[in-house]
């Protein structure tokens, strides 16, 4: 098990940029992979990005391709999520979560641990 606390989010104008921390504590935090999360309000969660262990693979959804980039620190346990080109669509709750064992990664029910999440508002 890996507990999972994100930071960074918050309230930016369209066009500005934010970026999200995902810290993880767990003896293996290093060997999950990491993928973000978001809900908007009245909508249902989806997939963001994720990252493998080595940082070496990572994988977005279209609608953030060329916008969001996701890195990892592993000797700093965290994930980061650099969101650039924000448009008031991308207003939700961000969750970080993680999984060692999934076999579809952009999927949630391949992750076992979730963080609860930051807010991060986009305004017009």
């Amino acid at each position: 098990q890996v507990l999972l606390v994100e930071s960074g989010g918050g309230q930016v104008q369209a066009g500005g940029s934010l970026r999200l921390s995902c810290a993880a504590a767990g003896r293996s935090a290093s060997s999950y992979v990491v993928g973000w999360f978001r809900r908007a309000p009245g909508k249902e969660r989806e997939f963001v990005a994720y990252i493998i262990p080595s940082g070496g693979g990572v994988y977005y959804q279209d609608s953030v391709k060329g916008r969001f980039t996701i890195s990892r620190d592993n000797a700093r346990s965290a994930v980061y999520l650099q969101m650039n080109s924000l448009k008031p669509e991308d207003t939700a709750v961000y969750l970080c979560a993680g999984g060692r064992y999934g076999s579809s990664w952009s999927d949630a029910s391949s992750y076992t641990d979730w963080g609860q999440g930051t807010q991060v508002t986009v305004s017009s």
